[in-house]
């Protein structure tokens, strides 16, 4: 299978000097390395040019963000597969090959995500997608190996295979077709829970998504937004509602959004009493956002046509909070 690995850059020349080295050793054997600049300001394109120059470059006009600069980026590659790749991402020798081997025996599997382990603590799980992603009752994201802010420490108990919800935007690997099947991620998110989204749509197509443990990368997290950016607040909540109202079976549909809703305003309270306004503005901001946005996003919902119990039956926010389940195993 024709393989490209695609790194979406934004003025991160740094992380490309401390990151790519990694990329190009353990796999340009498998694949062509491609880094999709979203219009950067600094020297990324002429250092890559001139330290790296087996790295393909592709260069958008503008940086529209994670959606828009996958998207732009991926309609100028040819490849059978992309491996969406962030540039603050360590890979490992032959992490490529197991993800690859999964793709060429099952047929039905369209996405994969490797294990990803935290980069500045390499024995323990790492946020953005630790060992894979699930969606509960209320469409709050988890992973394996974290849930909320807990995060496990890798002991080798998710180094199998086995199906996921989402798998991460941190390192996700897709078929072509099905990307553009698709026509790739919603531009309307510009960042954050796209990649959620996508792999929601991809099951409603009736295809598989996998975790491939035997696959490891090491992600530094936070780099283009830290954690504490009220930007990154803002489009977390705002998204997982849009990915609410556009994914949700019916069913669910009245009751999640209205829990949402209540969970959100008790979120924004905890930030004032932690003497974080800002958090709780870019929280307000989010649901202003949504209101805005919401029969645009009403009019994008799509009867899912797999199966309709996407999720595990409970919220994770009871799981955590209210019982202490801090840990996948113990979730029920």
């Amino acid at each position: 299978m024709k393989t490209a690995i695609v790194i979406l850059n934004w003025n991160g020349q740094k992380l490309l000097e401390e990151f790519l080295p990694s990329v190009i050793n353990y796999s340009a054997e498998e694949a062509v390395i491609y880094v999709a600049d979203n219009a950067s300001t600094d020297n990324s394109v002429d250092f890559i040019r001139l330290h790296y120059p087996s790295v393909q470059i592709v260069e958008n006009a503008s940086n529209g963000g994670f959606a828009k600069g996958y998207n732009d980026a991926l309609s100028q590659i040819d490849a059978d597969i992309y491996c969406l790749l962030n540039s603050d991402i360590e890979v490992t020798p032959n992490w490529l090959s197991p993800i690859l081997s999964v793709f060429k025996s099952e047929k039905n599997t369209a996405i994969i995500q490797p294990k990803l382990l935290d980069y500045k603590k390499k024995t323990h799980f790492e946020y953005a997608g630790a060992g894979g992603g699930f969606v509960d009752l209320l469409g709050y994201p988890y992973c394996k190996g974290r849930v909320f802010n807990q995060l496990e420490a890798d002991q080798g108990q998710f180094n199998d295979t086995y199906p996921i919800f989402w798998a991460s935007g941190a390192c996700l690997c897709i078929r072509s077709e099905v990307y553009h099947l698709l026509e790739g991620f919603d531009e309307d998110y510009f960042a954050h829970q796209e990649e959620i989204d996508l792999c929601w749509r991809t099951q409603n197509l009736g295809y598989d998504i996998k975790y491939v443990g035997a696959a490891t990368v090491y992600h530094v997290g936070g780099a283009t937004l830290q954690e504490s950016n009220p930007r990154k607040t803002y489009l977390n909540f705002r998204n997982s509602l849009l990915n609410v109202v556009k994914n949700v079976p019916k069913k669910w549909f009245l009751l999640v959004i209205f829990s949402r809703l209540i969970l959100d305003g008790i979120a924004g309270l905890k930030f004032a009493f932690e003497l974080r306004p800002i958090h709780t503005w870019a929280i307000f901001k989010a649901h202003i956002s949504f209101y805005k946005n919401f029969y645009r996003f009403l009019k994008k919902r799509k009867r899912l046509q797999k199966k309709s119990d996407y999720f595990i039956h409970t919220s994770i926010v009871w799981q955590y909070f209210a019982l202490r389940r801090t840990k996948f195993k113990d979730l029920k």
